[in-house]
């Protein structure tokens, strides 16, 4: 497999940034790929392992390995292949995913691990170029219809799937553009959205209907899906914001970072049709929330001409190497510094915002923040205390609350009288839910994670849907019940 003393004569190599100074002046990806002779060497460092744990890191099983193997030896369409059985959507993991493929890498033990990420994503770049990726309509159909709500990374693989099955899949999105949070919450420094449109116009031609503007609950009765399709697959994903209940949290100049986000992406596909703009320009930016989506706000306000950034995040600095409660194969919450962070920012950690604090005319001016600590209980549970005369004002313009999500909204919820676990997420069993013939997947089953996350489990969904319309399914069903390590 790959060069059997690879790992010990190639070191890991990562494809380069354009510098910041110039990239943060466009909204262009912005990476330097490695030419091929590189590629192959770091397709070789695979090691050949008796038990590729990097298939327990990754929710989609892809079979890491072997095409790490074609690409060493020069073997591209082969690894496309190979590729593309377990992953409908590569050119989006190979951007957005955070790599616990990686983390679980055997030579990650004691040495850098196999950059799996980036080969996969030049994998699914090469098959573009090469013409590989072309759609494949299926030549038979069972009559049966399927409306996937949501067309984020969950749908789509839900409906690539089912169509695939034979089905007829019409995927009914509440946007004007389909793809969901790819297309409006990732920035496109990230991942330009010509690489959605391209997959786009594979799976259209291959049988795929897309209705945009079509927002179930609303303008698309509940009532009319059940009764003009077979199945329902609810995709919409874990869209609930949460909010920060503290005094000034109505101030002008509060907003949550995924309406940022969606309006910039908005503004740069031309559309720019807001009651009110939100934009960085020139102002004293403060994200709160030190996850990816903090730092697609702390790139995008650097785009937009931010005067200054600064990041609060409540939990303690991460160490650089693994906690030790995180051990190996196990996906570590350890240090990292994005692109987006290195493009300039001020990271706070340890810290909470008390106030925001506003003028007369009620807008934002500042915000009071305290330093904080974590306690460790004897029952091992941490709480989170505050420091005494730690109180500090902050002059700020901007505030944009990356806080994360509670789950998925509750319109369909509701209309269709679906049962919900404790957290509020969908109930669901092999992917159905309480309503026959009415299935989920993604983050409105699971909560909010991870992209690879969502393609995985619209996989899984799709082979129980079609078992339900069929019978029985051909579709490919990765172990659900697995206990290898998962973030």
């Amino acid at each position: 497999m790959g060069k059997v003393t690879g790992f010990l004569e190639y070191e890991r190599k990562d494809e380069s940034y354009i510098a910041p100074e110039e990239r943060v002046k466009n909204y262009k990806e912005f990476t330097v790929p490695l030419t091929e002779p590189e590629l192959k060497k770091q397709g070789g460092r695979c090691m050949d392992c008796g038990i590729p744990f990097c298939h327990s890191g990754c929710p989609l099983g892809n079979l890491i390995p072997d095409f790490n193997d074609a690409v060493y030896k020069g073997r591209w369409k082969e690894a496309s292949r190979m590729l593309h059985a377990t992953n409908n959507f590569p050119e989006f993991t190979g951007r957005l995913c955070p790599a616990p493929c990686e983390e679980a890498c055997v030579l990650g033990i004691n040495e850098d691990p196999v950059s799996i990420e980036n080969i996969e994503k030049n994998i699914v770049e090469r098959a573009f170029d090469e013409g590989w990726i072309v759609a494949k309509p299926t030549a038979e159909r069972t009559g049966k219809t399927v409306a996937v709500i949501g067309s984020g990374p969950a749908g789509l693989a839900t409906a690539q799937q089912l169509n695939r099955a034979g089905h007829l899949v019409t995927v009914f999105e509440r946007d004007s553009k389909v793809g969901g949070l790819l297309r409006y919450g990732i920035p496109d420094f990230k991942m330009e959205k010509k690489v959605i449109d391209r997959r786009l116009e594979v799976l259209e031609a291959e049988g795929i209907t897309f209705k945009t503007n079509a927002h179930v609950g609303q303008n698309v009765s509940v009532e009319t899906l059940k009764n003009d399709f077979d199945a329902i697959v609810l995709c919409g994903g874990a869209t609930m914001r949460r909010n920060i209940p503290i005094k000034g949290a109505h101030l002008k100049g509060v907003y949550q970072a995924m309406d940022f986000l969606k309006q910039n992406n908005e503004r740069q596909d031309g559309i720019q049709e807001w009651e009110e703009e939100v934009l960085a320009t020139d102002k004293n930016v403060v994200v709160i929330g030190g996850g990816d989506t903090g730092s697609d706000c702390i790139g995008t306000s650097n785009r937009q001409g931010a005067t200054s950034v600064t990041n609060f995040e409540i939990l303690n600095r991460p160490t650089i190497e693994r906690p030790e409660e995180q051990p190996w194969p196990y996906y570590p919450m350890r240090m990292r510094t994005s692109s987006s962070h290195k493009e300039g920012v001020e990271r706070v950690f340890s810290i909470s915002t008390k106030e925001f604090v506003g003028d007369a005319q009620g807008n934002l001016t500042g915000l009071i923040t305290s330093e904080v600590e974590w306690i460790t209980e004897p029952s091992g549970r941490k709480t989170l205390k505050e420091v005494p005369g730690t109180e500090k004002k902050w002059d700020c313009d901007l505030v944009l609350l990356a806080l994360g999500f509670t789950g998925p909204e509750k319109t369909l919820i509701d209309q269709l009288g679906l049962n919900t676990d404790l957290r509020g997420n969908i109930k669901a069993t092999q992917y159905a839910t309480n309503v026959k013939g009415v299935y989920t997947a993604g983050d409105m089953r699971r909560g909010q994670s991870l992209i690879v996350w969502a393609i995985s489990e619209g996989r899984q969904a799709a082979h129980h849907v079609d078992a339900f319309l069929m019978g029985s399914s051909q579709l490919p069903l990765k172990d659900e019940d697995s206990d290898l390590p998962r973030r």
